[in-house]
């Protein structure tokens, strides 16, 4: 979820293509010459694109028919089943933001995200806020995210959505560390716990990593690679390998294949397979057992389509929310104003550099709103379910990593009210009467 995250990408259209190319350049100079993590550097601003990582988690909260789907199931293992798909439908618009996937339809009426180079989101600074709602009247489904920076360094979102109706939550955290070796390597550490109120169930879910390809051919993707399980407190797991685009064995582009097992099978024997891609078409869903086929995902569905984002209008949000605080960077990205870019956004950084300055001769700690850190020891479920299910060698919490283990503080998210700090906004301090 989170995710969480700077992960996530726009995307260059292929009109753009041969003047986003001839900046290839400049990019790989830059990385090259970058020592350390990525994930805080600031790139050249032909790359950005205009939308911060604090929206990152619109991706899991867009599609509420999806993200509830688990509530209204009554076996278990289909209830994995649906956080599986959940999970799957997610990747697309979390790792190619920003497409407006109606408008690039190719002959068949379907979506590619072939030519379209992605770029990198704007780097959140500490204490932004995104808030949204999206509602699908035709399933009765409601979802909210509450986002938010709760570290700059190192840079960690934590987020929550949920669909109170249905008794649905995700509660995740990312901390994204990114190098470039002829790619570019996106690590996530960090996570997010899915629950299912109606059958006191809660799943595991990862955070991918992404590596970023395509620097020869000037046309910049993601791929996954490498092999991710979600886990269920109800016996029922999923297993999803990832693999790549290769000439060699004519794999396709952003591939994987999946199942569905029960806990305590050392074969893993599936129940369920799913097979396809995450980024273009869809996948199939067949019954393991007797290969009848249960569910063909079309990505480019009508009923998968993603519901609009409600917003408040720019000019009414709190100074802390990102488009509001982002508004003159987003402008000059979308216009092609890249010298408006330049002085918004350092306008922006330079105030929040003077503001951790101010704050540590001062003695003030930075306080998150909406969030707060945790123990890894107080992680119950996140120890017991890689326990169970033997997985303690692969997936760690490194709570050390990510300043503890970040939960949603409800009270709080219950209480929101603007304006969200007074006396201090994204730009400094001030005197308050």
């Amino acid at each position: 979820m989170a995710t969480t995250t700077t992960t996530t990408m726009t995307t260059v259209s292929p009109t753009e293509h041969k003047s986003f190319s001839s900046h290839i350049t400049s990019l790989l100079k830059f990385l090259s010459s970058f020592q350390g993590d990525l994930a805080n550097a600031t790139g050249p601003p032909s790359f950005l694109a205009p939308v911060s990582v604090t929206e990152v988690g619109c991706c899991w909260a867009q599609y509420p028919r999806l993200f509830s789907a688990a509530a209204f199931e009554p076996a278990p293992e289909k209830r994995a089943l649906h956080v599986l798909r959940w999970f799957l439908s997610s990747l697309r618009t979390q790792l190619y933001t920003g497409i407006e996937f109606d408008k690039i339809r190719n002959g068949n009426g379907k979506n590619t995200t072939r030519g379209h180079s992605i770029r990198k989101p704007l780097n959140a600074f500490l204490g932004e806020v995104f808030l949204a709602e999206w509602k699908d009247d035709r399933a009765g489904a409601k979802t909210r995210l509450v986002s938010e920076q709760v570290s700059h360094h190192p840079p960690i979102t934590a987020m929550h959505i949920s669909d109170e109706s249905a008794g649905v939550r995700a509660d995740g955290y990312a901390r994204v560390e990114m190098t470039f070796n002829g790619a570019v390597h996106v690590n996530q550490v960090g996570h997010a716990i899915y629950r299912v109120d109606r059958y006191n169930e809660e799943y595991l879910v990862p955070l991918p990593d992404v590596k970023v390809k395509g620097f020869l051919s000037g046309c910049l993707y993601p791929e996954i690679t490498g092999t991710y399980h979600i886990l269920g407190i109800n016996g029922f797991a999923a297993e999803i390998k990832f693999w790549g685009e290769s000439v060699l064995s004519r794999a396709k582009r952003n591939s994987f294949e999946a199942k569905i097992y029960r806990k305590g099978d050392s074969k893993k024997t599936a129940i369920y397979t799913v097979v396809g891609c995450w980024s273009e078409g869809g996948w199939t869903v067949k019954d393991a057992k007797t290969g009848q086929v249960i569910e063909k995902f079309d990505l480019d569905a009508p009923e998968n389509q993603a519901i609009p984002i409600t917003l408040l209008p720019v000019e009414e949000q709190d100074e802390w929310e990102s488009r509001r605080a982002w508004a003159g960077v987003i402008e000059g990205l979308k216009t092609g104003n890249l010298s408006q870019v330049v002085e918004e956004k350092s306008k922006l950084e330079q105030a929040q550099r003077q503001m951790r300055a101010m704050e540590a001769v001062r003695g003030v700690t930075w306080e998150p709103l909406f969030f707060r850190s945790c123990s890894g020891e107080e992680h119950e479920v996140f120890r017991r379910m890689v326990k169970e299910w033997g997985l303690e060698r692969e997936w760690k919490l490194e709570g050390e990593r990510t300043k503890g283990v970040w939960r949603v503080n409800e009270e709080a998210v219950k209480g929101l009210k603007r304006p969200f700090r007074k006396g201090v906004s994204p730009t400094g301090y001030h005197e308050t009467s």
